[in-house]
């Protein structure tokens, strides 16, 4: 096995494992509950639900990219019904660094907004389960079932309504240009890197560089900042050493400080 791919074996056992792991626990039961928020109907006919997950006190779970340490959510939708498509909105993560590793994510409470889209007119019905990773002294990974109607009008839902307020700006509501991206051979994978101009979005900034293939891991992103251009670079590696491509279109590169966020999709050549 190579350098890279045994750094890339010991980074996917981290992230999916963190810290301690208990494979099996009643803890689990304990630490996380999920429920669905019914919402309302949108005037195009798509509905804005949304997932909860509550934790208990002193446990945490994880945002989209986790980072180096986390464990990536899974959803499915298995028992769904007259469902077309779901598209999740993330409210903005906290950043944690712990024994030097940084993981991005949610302690307490996470509402989760979701845009659900109708295969035909009528009511909709989510069902499924969320797989993610609970931590407090241990890291659980752990399988929540949820299961709801949604109201045909339904009424606005404040918990939803404030998490669509918490997302990531968008790059044009920050004032944001188009990224950049450079990719360069190294080790059985790429580093790519992302520069943007953006205005100073706070003190720490950090980034996330996500590309759409699922199969590739991204490694926990440089953060340099010289004058109102940000870079990212990040050492991309295929899951099984195989030859890749990098789609720039896929590519999301989410700068964060004081906790609040900018998302920017997609990237250009040199």
């Amino acid at each position: 096995m190579t350098k890279a791919l045994t750094k890339y074996a010991a980074t996917f056992v981290a992230t999916l494992f963190g810290c301690t792991v208990a494979i099996a626990s009643d803890a689990a039961s304990d630490a996380a509950s999920i429920d669905v928020l019914g919402g309302w109907r949108e005037a195009d006919g798509t509905h804005m639900a949304a997932l909860r997950i509550t934790l208990a006190d002193g446990w945490h779970t994880y945002w989209r990219s986790p980072g180096d340490a986390g464990v990536p959510p899974a959803f499915h939708w298995g028992g769904t019904r007259n469902v077309d498509a779901v598209k999740f909105h993330w409210p903005v993560p906290d950043v944690h660094v712990q024994n030097g590793m940084r993981t991005l994510g949610y302690t307490d409470q996470v509402v989760i907004p979701i845009t659900v889209s109708p295969k035909n007119d009528g009511s909709m019905r989510i069902k499924g389960k969320a797989e993610i990773g609970v931590c407090k002294d241990i890291c659980i990974p752990t399988t929540l079932r949820f299961d709801g109607r949604l109201p045909e009008v339904g009424a606005l839902d404040g918990q939803i309504a404030a998490a669509l307020v918490e997302q990531p700006l968008s790059a044009r509501e920050a004032g944001a240009k188009r990224p950049v991206c450079t990719i360069t051979p190294a080790d059985d994978g790429v580093v790519l890197t992302a520069s943007v101009t953006l205005p100073k979005q706070g003190l720490g900034e950090i980034s996330v560089l996500e590309v759409a293939n699922p199969n590739v891991w991204v490694s926990e992103a440089e953060t340099i900042r010289t004058g109102s251009t940000i870079s990212a670079t990040a050492t991309l590696l295929e899951a099984n050493g195989k030859p890749f491509s990098i789609d720039r279109s896929g590519v999301i590169m989410t700068v964060l400080a004081g906790g609040q966020a900018v998302e920017i999709k997609g990237c250009t050549g040199d």
